[in-house]
């Protein structure tokens, strides 16, 4: 297989990984007191924390930075095949990724269109940050989990055992997402 080859089948993996990298970088900057472009793109209450120096506040910043760049890791393991159980666990991880990623910032744009629209309402001082929302993280989020998705598409054409491995990206899947559904109705989504 030519470099060009083999690159234009593994780009979903590459691109996971980059993926996980640009998105750990304000989780970093904001955990060590950044707050710059925070206050017109980010809620103007995560910014107070973040500028106040909440300590569970700026933990949660370090905990998602890491958990981005793990993210970044699953993304470079997705490129190849590991043996039954990683695989297993690579699909699992790959594909709750993905879907989570797609939800999460499918809800970020359709409620974004819908405030933008007039359909919902909103404190009129917190629109600018819905745009922000709705056009630059909910996209953001969704490009995330179909890389993820395609990611591990590409994985489970390489591994031995397909069927224990589509399972268990079928439950990684529909896993994170009624994991998330049941948090929204439960008012932490």
């Amino acid at each position: 297989m030519t470099t060009a080859a083999r690159w234009t089948s593994r780009w979903p993996g590459y691109a996971a990984a980059a993926w996980g990298v640009l998105f750990a970088v304000p989780s970093f900057y904001w955990a060590l007191g950044g707050t710059g472009g925070a206050s017109t793109t980010v809620s103007p209450a995560l910014v107070k924390l973040a500028e106040d120096g909440v300590t569970w506040f700026l933990v949660v910043l370090w905990v998602t930075g890491v958990l981005k760049l793990v993210g970044t890791a699953l993304g470079i393991a997705l490129l190849g095949s590991r043996g039954r159980r990683p695989d297993q666990l690579l699909q699992l991880a790959g594909w709750g990724a993905g879907v989570l990623l797609v939800w999460h910032g499918g809800l970020f744009a359709v409620e974004g269109l819908l405030v933008q629209t007039g359909v919902l309402h909103i404190a009129p001082e917190l629109v600018p940050v819905s745009r922000w929302y709705t056009f630059l993280w909910g996209p953001w989020f969704v490009l995330g989990g179909v890389c993820f998705g395609l990611a591990a598409r590409r994985h489970l054409r390489l591994v031995a055992q397909r069927r224990a491995c589509a399972i268990a990206g079928a439950v990684g899947g529909f896993g994170a997402l009624g994991l998330s559904v049941a948090m929204l109705l439960g008012g932490i989504g």
